[in-house]
């Protein structure tokens, strides 16, 4: 291994552990779903609104392709609100575990998205994640199992702008695209904001509130040490090191989020053996997939900045 692929791993997988600590900071703000959503892309649209590449990236994409990438964006905002209100319902571990069945969805949905063959192998292998899946939901406290269907949902949205962005997005800079999704997606929040209550009042709040001190520390965080900061770096990784490399160490997202709860949080003592035995059938059907599967490239990085990670390796 030389140096610079050495370096490029390490800086891989600091990108994904990074990534791991979204579902931390998910639980640790005291904000609902809907204004944490709303405040990270805001944030993350802010700090990019300050780079002179990413305005001229915009310029560059044509007016039909950005309503394009302002549909998938919606699709990325509602990832996230119910990523985060699947940690409010349950807990972070629970919610990165539900984030592996992303492979399940994209395996589904991608072929007709991205216009490419169906694989019966990807397909396989995400059903083979359906008995860890039961044993999760077994192994958790009963007012915690809804949490794993919105956590499924999520990884469902997942799946969807994923391979719509590996269709679309590849012709036009990353940055641009990714400030134009997030910046979408904080126009759909802000409508959906007022009957969010009607909807789903566990996900509801007032976004234009001013999170406290504590709070808007996390969110700075979330959207510059976990979004922004690890999008750039794995840009820089990408050159160095082998699709499958870089796949295998997105799929650990999921180990890194429960091991991180476990420290940090000290949710083993919410989980039974039973939702960890689940947990590491769902991972090794996971893991397996870039060792059966021909790598694909991570042609289509802008993915990286609009998920927690999952899936977009694939």
């Amino acid at each position: 291994m030389t140096p610079e692929v050495r370096k490029a791993t390490l800086q891989i997988h600091l990108c994904v552990a990074l990534w791991g600590f979204t579902a931390i900071l998910g639980k640790l703000i005291s904000l609902p779903a809907l204004p944490l959503v709303w405040w990270r892309m805001l944030l993350v649209v802010a700090a990019l609104a300050l780079l002179p590449p990413c305005w001229r990236g915009l310029r560059a994409i044509p007016a039909r392709q950005r309503w394009v990438y302002a549909g998938i964006g919606a699709l990325v905002a509602l990832h996230w609100l119910t990523f985060y209100g699947a940690i409010k319902l349950s807990n972070a571990s629970i919610g990165a575990t539900c984030m592996a069945l992303a492979t399940v969805f994209t395996a589904i949905v991608e072929p007709w998205l991205a216009k490419r063959p169906f694989s019966r192998r990807e397909l396989a292998l995400g059903i083979a994640v359906v008995p860890g899946v039961a044993l999760v939901a077994g192994g958790v406290a009963p007012d915690m199992r809804m949490g794993i269907v919105v956590g499924a949902v999520s990884a469902l949205f997942v799946g969807l702008f994923g391979s719509l962005n590996k269709r679309f997005a590849g012709h036009h800079d990353p940055l641009a695209v990714t400030a134009l999704e997030l910046g979408a997606g904080i126009a759909l929040l802000t409508v959906l904001a007022p009957i969010m209550p009607l909807l789903f009042p566990a996900f509801a709040g007032n976004p234009f509130a001013l999170p406290g001190a504590r709070d808007f520390g996390f969110l700075l965080a979330l959207a510059l040490a976990c979004t922004l900061f690890p999008f750039v770096l794995s840009l820089v990784a990408l050159r160095h090191i082998s699709a499958f490399a870089a796949q295998l160490a997105v799929n650990l997202e999921p180990v890194y989020a429960i091991a991180l709860a476990a420290l940090l949080l000290g949710e083993q003592r919410e989980l039974t053996p039973m939702f960890y035995l689940g947990v590491a059938i769902i991972l090794g059907a996971v893991l397996l997939q870039p060792l059966l599967s021909r790598p694909r490239a991570l042609a289509h990085p802008e993915t990286l900045a609009t998920s927690e990670a999952k899936g977009a390796g694939e």
